[in-house]
């Protein structure tokens, strides 16, 4: 049997195997049990009681984190000339059109979120096959379609992540890092679980909240229970 490192010793001390923790506790343990060297990201697993093949049992949403995710966002916005200088203005990272749409095309996708217009979407839409699978495409959905540029751009950085249940009834995501405080990573926690629960599907029986761990990058993953996170 392999011997177990320094770290993985003090982690599995503070560890209780089976044990469900509460959202407060789990928050608090995620960075005791962090032993990377830079600034690990702190992930979310939400098992679901939905079948996601059924179109009436799909969860999709997006949710402001109240703390921030912790990183910074490249944003690409999409625009007209005449919404250039506002979505410079509230922060975006890369402004333009045809030009952006021919780096992409050529293979440039170094950005975290692209956002656009209902009106460019004919020019962005045939650039699905390149974003599609890089999760960049933009989505009414998510909001990153919209007529309102700027307020798209403010939401993205201050926070603002889409997220969707998986084929196996799994949302994934990241709500921040191990350099917030516990009191932070507990604020987006409860924010993004409050979010799933108010999405609940009407057609989704039985129960809704299967199970939520919470880790960072690297570490095991704490049980949390669901009731403590309501």
């Amino acid at each position: 049997m392999r011997k177990l490192t320094k770290n993985q010793k003090s982690v599995a001390e503070k560890v209780e195997l089976g044990k469900a923790y509460t959202l407060d506790e789990a928050s608090k343990l995620v960075k005791e049990i962090t032993t990377t060297k830079f600034d690990a990201s702190i992930d979310i697993d939400v098992r679901l009681g939905v079948d996601p093949r059924k179109a009436n049992q799909m969860v999709r949403g997006v949710v402001t984190l109240p703390n921030g995710t912790g990183k910074v966002t490249r944003v690409l916005c999409l625009c007209t000339p005449d919404q250039e200088a506002a979505a410079k203005e509230a922060g975006a990272d890369y402004v333009g059109l045809d030009e952006y749409i021919d780096k992409i095309k050529g293979g440039w996708t170094e950005v975290d979120v692209i956002i656009t217009m209902p009106s460019c979407m004919g020019k962005v839409g045939p650039l699905g096959r390149v974003l599609g699978p890089r999760g960049l495409m933009p989505n009414p959905k998510s909001g990153t379609v919209t007529m309102d540029v700027a307020k798209a751009v403010k939401d993205v950085k201050s926070g603002k992540i889409d997220f969707k249940v998986d084929k196996a009834g799994i949302i994934h995501t990241s709500i921040g890092k191990t350099s917030m405080t516990p009191e932070q990573i507990f604020g987006n926690a409860k924010e993004f679980i409050s979010t799933v629960v108010k999405l609940k599907p009407a057609a989704a029986k039985g129960t809704y909240i299967k199970s939520i761990f919470i880790s960072s990058t690297m570490s095991k993953g704490i049980k949390i229970d669901p009731k403590s996170a309501e």
